[in-house]
C-alpha cells in the first residue's frame, strides 16, 4: 500500500481475480493503462480453480456449438505458444462405448473438420495401444488435440506479468458497492476482509470479471443480468490412470471426461442448476459421487478399485437463455457487455460466459472495449507475447540436477531458474508428493502473493498429492510461521488448511480415503492437539 492507491485514479478497475480477470489485467497493463484488480478471496479460488484442467481442442463443442469450438481450437494453439509451462500436451481420445450411438462418430468428425479441429479416426485396437487403461470394449475412437492445463499456474503467470507492467492487484478485498454518479460508474467501494478496513477506489472504466458473482455486483448499480449458476462436480483419483484425455463420443453429458492432471486423474463433470445462495458453499452430494464414479468406470474399468482422493465442485458463469434445468444447452460462448449501450450505465463493462480455454480472448474483447472508451489505440499483444515461465530456453536437466529444480521447472517453467533450489536447506522437500522444496516456497512467498497455506497450495500444488497434506502441512506451516513472523497465525492457518482438505474428502470418505483421513486426524488432533474447530477465515476456501 506504499503508493497510497486509495488516492490514485486508475484507467481501469477489474473486479474478479480468476483467470479472466487476471488476463484482463495483463492485457490492459501491456497496453499502458493504469490498472487495479480486486479479488474477494484468493486469486483463482472461484470457478477458475474448480475445473478439471482440460485444455479443450473445441472437439467437445463441435457438434452442438460450432462457434465455441472454433474459438477453442484457435486459443488452444495460442496457449501452446504463450503458456507452454502450464500445459501437458497429452492429446485426447473421443471413444464410443457399446451403449453409445455408433453413428455419432461420423457426425462428430464432420463437425470437427468444419471447425478446423484435427480429428483422426483410429481403429479401437490402436486406441487401446495408445491408452491401455481404456475400456477394452470400445467400438470407436477419434484422436484430437486436447491437452491438460493447470489453471493455477496460468492465473499466476498472468497476474505476475500484469504486476511487472505496473498493475496493482489486491486479494481478500470484497467489492461492496459500485460508485455511481449521474448514471456513470466511477469506482468501487471495498472492504479488506482481513483488517475490515473500508476502502474506496476510482477509475474511468470498471470491468466486471467476477463470473457468477458478477450478477450480484451489477445489482448494486441497478443493472440486471440473468445468470444461470450451473454446478459441476468432479472427483480426483489417487493416481494417474490415463496418459491422454479421454472423452465419451456422444452429446455432452455427465461424467464423460477423464483428464490426466500431474500425478492424478480427474473425472468430470455433472451439470445441475443451483440457486444463487449456494454458490459460496457448494457441497458434492452422494448422488453426484455415484454418477461420477459409475461414469468413470465405464471409461476406465480399473477406477472401480482406485482410491478417490477428494470431490470438489465449481459453478459455471452462464448467461441464462432458456429453461434447460442442467444448462447443457446454453452456449459456452463469450458475453461482453457495454452497459452504457445496454443499460445507460456508462463506465461499466461485463465480461462473462466462455470457459478457461477462451480466457485470453475474453480478456482481449473486454480490453478492446475499455480502450475504445479511453481513447487508447494500442494493439493487443497477449496472443504473441509469452507469459513469465514460458519465455526462455532452459538449460537441459541432467541426472545430477537437484530434484527440487526438476519439480519446480515442471510447475513454473523458466521462473524456476530464478529460485535458489541448489544450495543448502533450500533443496529440502516440504511436500514429497509434489516435490515442493523450501526454496520454491520462499520464492512463492516473495513473488506470488502467498500469505497462507491455501495460497501456497494454489501456487505450488503443496498438499494436493496423495497424502492431501497429511505429511507436508505441518512442515509448511512451520516454514510459513518463520517467513511471516507469526507462529500463532501459522498454527491457526494449519487448522483451516486441514479443514479445507477434509471438506473435499468427506463426500468420498470410505475405504482407503477414510483410513487416510483418520490417520491425519490422529496425527494432528490426537498427537499434536491441534484445535480443528477454529472459525473459518474470511475469504479462505
Amino acid at each position: 500500500m506504499s503508493d497510497n492507491i486509495d488516492k490514485r485514479h486508475f484507467d481501469v478497475i477489474i473486479v474478479g481475480g480468476g483467470v479472466t480477470g487476471a488476463g484482463v489485467a495483463r492485457d490492459c497493463a501491456l497496453r499502458g493503462l493504469s490498472v487495479l484488480l480486486i479479488e474477494r478471496g484468493d486469486y483463482c479460488s472461484g470457478a477458475s480453480g474448480r475445473n478439471h484442467g482440460l485444455m479443450h481442442s473445441g472437439a467437445r463443442y463441435a457438434v452442438t456449438d460450432g462457434e465455441s469450438a472454433r474459438e477453442c481450437i484457435a486459443e488452444n494453439m495460442i496457449l501452446r505458444h504463450i503458456a507452454s509451462h502450464c500445459i501437458e500436451q497429452t492429446d485426447g481420445l473421443f471413444v464410443t462405448l457399446p451403449e453409445d450411438d455408433p453413428g455419432y462418430q461420423a457426425t462428430f468428425v464432420d463437425a470437427c473438420n468444419a471447425a478446423g479441429i484435427r480429428a483422426d479416426v483410429l481403429d479401437p485396437a490402436d486406441a487401446l495401444q495408445l491408452e491401455p487403461a481404456l475400456n477394452p470394449g470400445i467400438t470407436g475412437a477419434v484422436r484430437v488435440p486436447d491437452a491438460a492445463i493447470d489453471p493455477f499456474r496460468l492465473t499466476t503467470a498472468n497476474l505476475l506479468d500484469a504486476n511487472l507492467h505496473g498493475a496493482t492487484t489486491l486479494n481478500y478485498h470484497e467489492v461492496t458497492d459500485l460508485i455511481v454518479e449521474q448514471h456513470r460508474v466511477v469506482g468501487v467501494r471495498a472492504i479488506d476482509r482481513r483488517s475490515r478496513e473500508q476502502r474506496e477506489f476510482r477509475a474511468t472504466v470498471t470491468i466486471n470479471a467476477a463470473g457468477i458473482w458478477g450478477a450480484q455486483l451489477l445489482q448494486r448499480a441497478g443493472v440486471t443480468l440473468n445468470m444461470f449458476p450451473a454446478k459441476g462436480a468432479m472427483l480426483i483419483f489417487g493416481r494417474r490412470v490415463n496418459k491422454m484425455v479421454i472423452n465419451r463420443c456422444r452429446k455432452p453429458s455427465n461424467a464423460d471426461i477423464l483428464v490426466p492432471d500431474d500425478t492424478v486423474s480427474v473425472i468430470g463433470t455433472t451439470s445441475d442448476r443451483i440457486t444463487i445462495d449456494q454458490i459460496d458453499d457448494m457441497r458434492v452430494s452422494a448422488d453426484e459421487v455415484d454418477t461420477l464414479l459409475s461414469g468413470s468406470v465405464k471409461l476406465v474399468p480399473s477406477l472401480a478399485t482406485t482410491r478417490i482422493l477428494r470431490a470438489f465442485a465449481g459453478v459455471r458463469p452462464l448467461v441464462a437463455a432458456d429453461d434447460d434445468p442442467s444448462g447443457r444447452s446454453i452456449s459456452r460462448g463469450i458475453v461482453c457487455i457495454d452497459h452504457d449501450e445496454r443499460d445507460g450505465m456508462a463506465g461499466l463493462i461485463t465480461i462473462t460466459g466462455g470457459k478457461l480455454m477462451t480466457y485470453r480472448l475474453m480478456a482481449q474483447q473486454a480490453t478492446d472495449m475499455a480502450c475504445r472508451k479511453l481513447g487508447n489505440d494500442r494493439a493487443c499483444e497477449t496472443a504473441t507475447t509469452p507469459l513469465p515461465g514460458s519465455r526462455r530456453e532452459m538449460a537441459p536437466l541432467t541426472l545430477a540436477s537437484p530434484h527440487a529444480l526438476k519439480s519446480a521447472r515442471s510447475r513454473h517453467g523458466d521462473l524456476a531458474d530464478e529460485m535458489d533450489l541448489t544450495t543448502g536447506i533450500n533443496r529440502v522437500q516440504i511436500c514429497e508428493c509434489q516435490g515442493v522444496s523450501i526454496g520454491e516456497i520462499e520464492y512463492a512467498v516473495q513473488h506470488f502473493h502467498v500469505r497462507t497455506l491455501g495460497n501456497l497450495r494454489r501456487r505450488t500444488r503443496l498438499g494436493m498429492g496423495v497424502c492431501q497434506g497429511k505429511m507436508c502441512a505441518a512442515r509448511a506451516a512451520c516454514l510459513m510461521g518463520r517467513l511471516n513472523g507469526d507462529v500463532q497465525a501459522a498454527k491457526d492457518d494449519l487448522a483451516h488448511f486441514l479443514d479445507e482438505r477434509w471438506r473435499g474428502i468427506k463426500p468420498v470418505a470410505w475405504g482407503n480415503a477414510l483410513r487416510e483421513a483418520q490417520l491425519t486426524a490422529t496425527i494432528y488432533q490426537g498427537l499434536c492437539g491441534l484445535d480443528m474447530a477454529i472459525t473459518r477465515k474470511e475469504g479462505d476456501a
